[in-house]
Formats: C-alpha cells, sequence, structure tokens
C-alpha cells in the first residue's frame, strides 16, 4: 500500500486552499528571474506571511532538477535523529510528489547516520514549507526528504554532506538533484541585534567555510534552527565542487509584522 505524507501546516503556514496557494505563489516567484544551475540553496522555513518572500526570491532563481534533496531541523523531537523520509510521496493543497526512493536508499545505504523513519517527518513544518515552491516550478520533482538532530560541531553533518555528495557523483543515483537547506535565524530578539548575528553567520557561509559558522554561532550565541542542514548542504557542495556563495535576499518578520522588539531571520542563499 502506498505510503503517503499528508500535510501538517497547511491552512497554518502556508495557505490550505489551492486557488490561494497558487496566487500566492505566483506573488513570491519572479517569472523572469535568470536561472543559476546551483548545487545547493538555503531557504527560510516561517510561515509565507513572514518569510515566503525570501524563500520565492531563492527559487526563483534556482534551476530545478529532477530531484530535490531536502534537509531541515527536527522541531518536534519525534523519530530518529537522521532520518530520510520512508513514505512514497508527499501530498500538499497543489497535489502529490513523489519520493525519490532509489536516491533515498541510497543516503541510507550509504551512510553510518542516516536512516529510513517516517516519524520524524510526520508533523515537521521545516521541510514541508519548502515543497509548494518546487512544485510551481516543476510540476513533476521528485524530493528526498531528511531531517537532522545534533548539535554545532556533531561529526555527522561532515560524513552525511560526503555521503550525499558521493551517491550525486556516483552513476548509482542517475539524475540531477539540487540541495535545499531549510533553516530560518536569529530568533526573538530585538532588530539591529538579530541583523548583527545574521550577517555574521551569513559571511561564513558565503565563504563556505562551514567551521567558520559553526565558531561564530559558539561565539555569539545564534539561534539559528537549521544550521546543521546548513553546515551539511556546504559540505556536499564542496564535495561537489562549488566554489562560490551568493545572498540573494535577507529580511525579518519585522516587515511583516511591525514588532522590532522581537524578530526572527530569514537568508536565502544560492551555492554553485
Amino acid at each position: 500500500m502506498k505510503k503517503v505524507r499528508k500535510p501538517a501546516v497547511a491552512g497554518y503556514f502556508y495557505p490550505g486552499d489551492r486557488t490561494q496557494l497558487l496566487n500566492l505563489l505566483n506573488e513570491f516567484i519572479a517569472g523572469d528571474a535568470d536561472k543559476t544551475c546551483c548545487t545547493a540553496a538555503m531557504c527560510p522555513h516561517a510561515g509565507y506571511v513572514y518569510s515566503g518572500a525570501t524563500a520565492g526570491a531563492v527559487f526563483s532563481r534556482a534551476a530545478i532538477p529532477e530531484t530535490v534533496i531536502i534537509l531541515g531541523p527536527n522541531h518536534t523531537g519525534y523519530g530518529e535523529p537522521y532520518a530520510v523520509d520512508g513514505h512514497d510521496s508527499w501530498l500538499t493543497p497543489l497535489g502529490e510528489t513523489e519520493i525519490d526512493r532509489k536516491m533515498a536508499r541510497l543516503l541510507v545505504e550509504n551512510s553510518q547516520y542516516l536512516e529510513e523513519d517516517t516519524v520524524a517527518h510526520m508533523n515537521e513544518h521545516s521541510l514541508e514549507v519548502q515543497l509548494p515552491f518546487l512544485q510551481f516550478l516543476k510540476n513533476d520533482v521528485r524530493i528526498v526528504p531528511v531531517v537532522l538532530s545534533g548539535y554545532v560541531d556533531d561529526p555527522a553533518w561532515s560524513e552525511i554532506g560526503k555521503t550525499i555528495a558521493g551517491v550525486l557523483a556516483g552513476e548509482k543515483a542517475g539524475t540531477n538533484a539540487l540541495i535545499v537547506a531549510s533553516s530560518d535565524m536569529t530568533h526573538y530578539e530585538e532588530h539591529r541585534t538579530a541583523e548583527e548575528k545574521d550577517n555574521y553567520a551569513i559571511e561564513s557561509i558565503l565563504a563556505l567555510d562551514e567551521q567558520l559558522l559553526a565558531r561564530r554561532i559558539y561565539e555569539k550565541d545564534i539561534s539559528m534552527c537549521g544550521y546543521g542542514p546548513v553546515i551539511t548542504a556546504m559540505i556536499a557542495a564542496k564535495n561537489l565542487g562549488a566554489k562560490e556563495a551568493s545572498l540573494v535576499k535577507y529580511t525579518t518578520s519585522a516587515e511583516a509584522s511591525g514588532n522590532y522588539s522581537q524578530v526572527v531571520g530569514y537568508a536565502g542563499i544560492l551555492i554553485y
């Protein structure tokens, strides 16, 4: 029997109505933007009212291949710590998207950390909010959802990043893929402080220096929730030959809420 992962945050983080969702995505996606064949991207995962414009700016610029590996943090605490989803497809108001089961299997088989698990994915929003953007741009895209739990200098990030690169570089994968790291930046701090901390972290991402990013997170106590996915994506991208990164857009929740006393930061980055 086919295992379909039903949406957990439709109608909450993004519209649950198909027409409303399409109209909103049409606002966020710039159809005339120049496309970049990138290896990885970093996108935020808050409610679309807050971070949708930043995510849309990134996806507008990224050429979407056959398969997208989505790496996100585990906010729920459920399931395996390094979990490749075990469903066959994911459902959103825009329809059903197939899991690239072959690539998912290869990742699990070649990593000492990654395990197949559905529980870690059932209620996690950080990956789900990326999917409507991908469906909007490429309706036959396939995905490999991966949630990661750990600590800033967790050795798992390097191993998983190298595993992803090895699978994508190998003949067995048989497809091109984009790696999307899902992360928000500083959480619930004053606007100026959040911007300063986030720019400090972003500098290290643009330098493609994951060790510097980890040090700066520790140094400034930066509450970046998806540092594991971002570090993993950086390592994978560099092992696949990536040499550059560019900041597409940075915003905070204050632009939508008007509240500058407690904001969340959102960065959109391409790595190529």
